[in-house]
């Protein structure tokens, strides 16, 4: 018999495979494994990190993740039932899934005859034997052991005893949990109310999860639907993201679980991080923010003139169904500054002293709507958002460390040979005039080598930043060739081995590019004055 606790609902993520199923979406290994990180600390019960036989990447990813010392989050590892006519112990993927050393397996199975009959072409008691053998090795070898019953609300509706027979292979192996998924996506509230309640009488002692998907635009109703039914674990993706139209958004099912219905979930004060975690994933996977998204958009909590404004300065409640600081997010009142001040002061690093300094507060909100409005975005660019607080406040807190008298970046490319890219920096330090030329992998990197170089003597400490990642999107696609980029570059500090991001914005990518790596480097540069 499974137990858990009766308030408690697990959060199973499955956005480092499923949401790579999404069209545009593909994270690096690296990506991965900073996403796990960042997870971990919203407080997330388990990550699906993928499916170790698939590619190269996922069966590195199982042996870099178990180097990390996680909080909270255990990492469960996805595969399929072993191949027809193949012992459980001889199948390649099993093999893989044990190989993985992942603590927790999730094993997929069919459950509808339609898939057995025409996808697997095989009778349906070689399928359940399919099934019990999978868990039963996995459980054998201490793993803790899901099943995930692949189109489980489609097979119950076509065949109620089939589907239930699976069940029960899945628990004579070993399964922990029975998670009842909607892969195609078309299930109802009515649907998924009453096929779990059929099994939770089927199968009293054994702990049901769900997993939906929301091609009706129903996975967040369903899921939630599904716990208050008696289901203790909720599988999804941030974001909702995955194939088709996607997965059920585990932020939204969060959020409503624990402020609507006071559900245990995540950790303690973990709610507060899921804008910040919702922003960061989309930044990871080069997709623009949703700002109409519940509870984390950046329109969630925006008030527009009329009415509204003059109610929610009254009273929030009146147009607010939650306090935005629940979920991390803020309060927009777009006609006005006076929602926005109160922002900037939780924002600004508590060094610069602005909690009280509201005609400060003021300016730094006016720089960020300007910049906002020419395409830039600071949740993930945490340098330049310092950057701009210190440029605008002036006095001590910035003078320019240099002055650059011009950059020049070339190209040179023949014909079945790879292209050759040069930069030029020329700049003063005070009164002495540096001028570097580097070569580099791109302009990019030619850009930072050589302006590390010109600053490498009076500054050293330009050696400890490193370029981890780099991304760019289109803000205004309408312009075409002619848009403006935004480029959003993530940074790796080597003496303290924290991560920053910085952000530029132009219609040159090059530019752009520069301007991401100028942010990166003074604010390195101008904290470590601090520290002096």
């Amino acid at each position: 018999m499974t137990t858990i606790d009766a308030n408690r609902v697990e959060i199973y993520d499955t956005t480092l495979r499923d949401g790579t199923q999404a069209q545009g979406v593909s994270f690096s290994l690296r990506d991965k494994l900073e996403i796990v990180q960042a997870l971990d600390d919203l407080g997330v019960d388990y990550i699906e990190g993928g499916y170790p036989l698939s590619n190269p990447k996922d069966e590195q990813f199982f042996h870099e993740v178990a180097g990390l010392e996680l909080k909270h989050a255990k990492i469960a590892a996805f595969g399929m039932t072993r191949r027809k006519g193949v012992k459980a112990e001889d199948d390649t993927g099993m093999q893989a899934l044990l190989g993985s050393e992942a603590p927790v397996v999730t094993i997929v199975g069919k459950t509808w005859n339609l898939h057995v009959r025409d996808v697997l072409r095989v009778s349906e008691d070689e399928n359940l034997a399919m099934i019990t053998d999978s868990l039963e090795i996995m459980a054998k070898s201490g793993r803790k052991v899901f099943y995930d019953a692949e189109h489980f609300f489609d097979g119950y509706k076509a065949d109620v005893d089939y589907a239930l027979r699976t069940l029960r292979a899945a628990v004579e192996g070993g399964a922990k949990r029975l998670i009842l998924c909607d892969t195609n996506g078309g299930s109802s509230i009515s649907d998924i109310a009453e096929i779990i309640d059929a099994v939770a009488a089927a199968f009293p002692h054994v702990s049901l999860g769900i997993h939906c998907h929301n091609d009706s635009d129903l996975a967040v109703a369903n899921s939630i639907t599904a716990v208050l039914h008696g289901v203790r674990q909720v599988q999804g993706t941030i974001n909702g993201i995955g194939e088709r139209c996607g997965n059920a958004d585990l932020i939204s099912i969060i959020a409503n679980l624990a402020l609507k219905h006071g559900f245990d979930v995540l950790r303690d004060d973990s709610l507060e991080r899921l804008t910040a975690t919702s922003r960061y994933i989309y930044e990871m996977a080069n997709m623009n923010f949703r700002d109409n998204q519940p509870f984390v958009g950046s329109s969630a909590f925006a008030h527009k003139g009329g009415m509204h404004v003059h109610a929610v300065q009254r009273n929030t409640e009146t147009y607010e169904h939650i306090a935005p600081a629940a979920v991390g997010n803020t309060r927009r009142i777009l006609v006005s500054e006076l929602g926005g001040r109160s922002n900037i002061a939780a924002t600004v690093p508590a060094k610069f002293g602005l909690a009280d300094d509201r005609d400060a507060q003021a300016k730094i909100l006016q720089q960020v709507m300007d910049m906002e409005n020419a395409g830039y975005e600071f949740e993930a660019a945490e340098a330049s958002f310092e950057m701009l607080v210190r440029r605008t406040l002036g006095g001590r807190w910035y003078k320019a460390l240099w002055n650059l008298d011009h950059y020049r970046c070339e190209i040179l490319k023949r014909d079945g040979e790879a292209p050759n890219t040069e930069a030029i920096v020329k700049l003063t330090i005070g009164e002495e005039l540096r001028h570097t030329v580097s070569e580099g992998d791109g302009p990019v990197d030619s850009l930072f080598q050589a302006l590390s170089a010109a600053l490498r003597e009076t500054y050293p400490h330009v050696d400890n930043i490193h370029l981890m990642d780099y991304r760019v999107r289109v803000v205004n696609t309408a312009a075409e060739t002619a848009a403006r980029v935004r480029v959003v570059i993530e940074w790796r500090d080597a003496r303290t081995g924290r991560c920053f991001g910085s952000v530029g914005v132009c219609e040159n990518i090059i530019d752009a590019s520069w301007l991401a790596l100028l942010d990166a480097i003074e604010y390195k540069l101008l904290n470590e004055q601090d520290k002096a």
